[in-house]
């Protein structure tokens, strides 16, 4: 959280103790927030690491497994994997994006940079 949206935040608490109704509070909330295509903090842009989502992937999984769904972060890119499972025997069933379309997405990042022809 920015220094900003700190403020507001903090604005909003001392309005709360101003007897302000919940609807006043909320609207003075959302005056202070960034307004809409504005530019955020560096560190708000910044994609997470794979590394990052490890944790928030493994208790997403704790949850969901018992529905048959499966999440797993690639070691290329740092996608979400997102497998459908049946319970009963384990198989996938369907997988988003699909293995293949991981493999075509490796290739092409390890061609990226020879499309372009030196030679006028």
């Amino acid at each position: 959280m920015n220094a900003s949206n700190i403020d507001a935040v903090n604005r909003v608490q001392t309005a709360q103790l101003n007897g302000q109704s919940p609807r006043q509070r909320l609207d003075d909330l959302l005056e202070k927030l960034p307004a809409a295509g504005s530019q955020l903090s560096e560190v708000q842009q910044s994609d997470p690491s794979a590394g990052e989502l490890v944790e928030p992937v493994q208790r997403i999984n704790e949850v969901m497994r018992e529905r048959g769904l499966e999440f797993d972060i690639s070691e290329n890119e740092s996608r979400v994997i997102t497998r459908v499972i049946d319970r009963d025997s384990g198989d996938v069933i369907r997988q988003i994006p699909a293995e293949e379309v991981l493999r075509i997405a490796e290739k092409l990042q390890e061609l990226r940079g020879q499309f372009v022809s030196l030679e006028a």
